[in-house]
């Protein structure tokens, strides 16, 4: 059975890697090979039906969690964006080259993902990016960066990336010594890709009709623009103080932002396009669902224990706890880092590795930049590729070296301070 759902994942991961060559969208490869898999699983297991029930809901749980958090996420960023609240912001961005652009961007959302989360920062990030650069083939090298300056910038603190906070919930980090022993690995680790970029970019970027952010400022769109940002970097204070988890925040976010725009313009048919029910509309349910087949995909792996075994087979092999965290990373950009992580937190007790041992550092480092690798590696990556439609081969050949070269630099920056 384990053979059958690693080939049959690995058919599904082949259909999303040749989808413009198959001309099959990724979304339905993910949701095929997700039921594809765990139809094995309950095919395969000698388990009863109501164990192998409660194993799929665990993990439907998990995954559930995460697209209600991108679902909240893209439904405030385009509230934002149909009010023009984003021409607010790109008018202060006064550059018309693409090096000025990349680097602003990608500075911007190395410390706004610290703060936030990686994948509401990219989310915010892209959809901000298109209104300043409306030209799509001149958004390729800023979107790719603003991938990795989120996993890079969500790394470094406990509330930035979803494995880092995993490390952080169980114990084996703690708040400022993390902060204090990555913030500089991930900075060089962003660094490398975006001096690359900054030597293949040449030119300015295109505008319309001279208007930097594409669109008219709606009525409410200042204070929109404050309400939403003020939610969205509401949600990881409202985790630590509630103990909740991140998408409770989202929908409190998504929630409290709903009430104002119906008080706005609940009495105004004109601007019935500004309120919530139009702008769901808008959001691109495909990429929604095409996150949902992947990680139920992967999950599928961690059921059957293949995830464990890949990390218990480091652990025979190699004794170099450094360079099984960097292996772990690299493999993070084919895997989800967040079974790996997991399947890692079971494998070294605590009572061996106490709370912020270089091992469990290494590991958030690792786990957090190393999904920047490849295009799917990441919950970052993904939702860009959902929204700017960028190709898996595109982003491999012209990002992947440069990230691993600032990946294998960060790392050889932790272990030398």
């Amino acid at each position: 059975m384990p053979v059958a759902i690693l080939t049959l994942f690995a058919l599904g991961y082949g259909a999303i890697i040749f989808e413009h060559n198959l001309r099959i969208n990724k979304a339905a490869a993910a949701l095929l090979a997700a039921v594809g898999c765990w139809t094995l699983y309950f095919i395969g297991s000698t388990e009863p039906l109501q164990e192998n029930l409660a194993v799929l809901l665990h993990h439907l749980a998990d995954v559930s969690q995460i697209l209600f958090f991108l679902l909240g996420g893209m439904a405030l960023v385009e509230l934002m964006d149909a009010h023009g609240s984003f021409h607010l912001v790109t008018r202060i961005v006064k550059t018309d080259s693409q090096r000025g652009v990349i680097w602003v961007t990608s500075i911007l959302t190395f410390f706004l993902s610290a703060i936030l989360d990686n994948l509401t920062t990219t989310i915010l990030m892209v959809s901000l990016l298109r209104r300043l650069v409306p030209v799509p083939h001149e958004r390729f090298w800023p979107v790719c960066l603003i991938v990795v300056a989120a996993n890079a910038g969500g790394a470094w603190t406990p509330i930035g990336d979803v494995t880092t906070t995993m490390l952080w919930i169980g114990g084996q980090i703690s708040t400022w010594p993390v902060m204090k022993a990555l913030l500089l690995p991930s900075l060089i680790s962003l660094s490398a890709p975006l001096v690359w970029a900054h030597f293949c970019c040449k030119g300015g970027v295109t505008r319309q009709n001279g208007i930097s952010s594409g669109g008219v400022e709606e009525p409410g769109a200042r204070l929109l623009l404050a309400v939403g940002m003020l939610s969205l970097i509401s949600v990881p204070i409202f985790k630590q103080l509630t103990g909740l988890p991140p998408f409770m925040g989202m929908l409190m976010a998504l929630g409290v932002v709903w009430v104002v725009t119906d008080l706005m313009h609940y009495e105004k048919e004109e601007r019935a396009h500004l309120r919530v029910p139009q702008v769901l509309g808008r959001i691109d349910i495909s990429s929604i669902l095409f996150f949902l087949g992947i990680l139920l995909a992967v999950d599928a792996l961690d059921a059957v224990g293949l995830l464990k075994k890949f990390s218990g087979a480091l652990s025979n092999y190699f004794s170099s706890y450094s360079l099984i965290a960097t292996i772990l990373g690299i493999v993070s950009s084919v895997i989800d880092n967040v079974p790996l992580v997991a399947a890692t937190m079971g494998m070294y007790p605590i009572e061996t590795f106490p709370m912020d041992h270089t091992l469990w550092q290494m590991i958030a480092y690792a786990a957090g930049t190393g999904g920047s690798l490849l295009i799917i590696g990441s919950a970052a990556g993904v939702a860009m590729m959902g929204m700017e439609r960028i190709t898996f081969f595109a982003y491999a050949r012209k990002m992947t070296l440069p990230i691993l070269l600032g990946y294998l630099l960060g790392m050889g920056c932790y272990l030398v301070i």
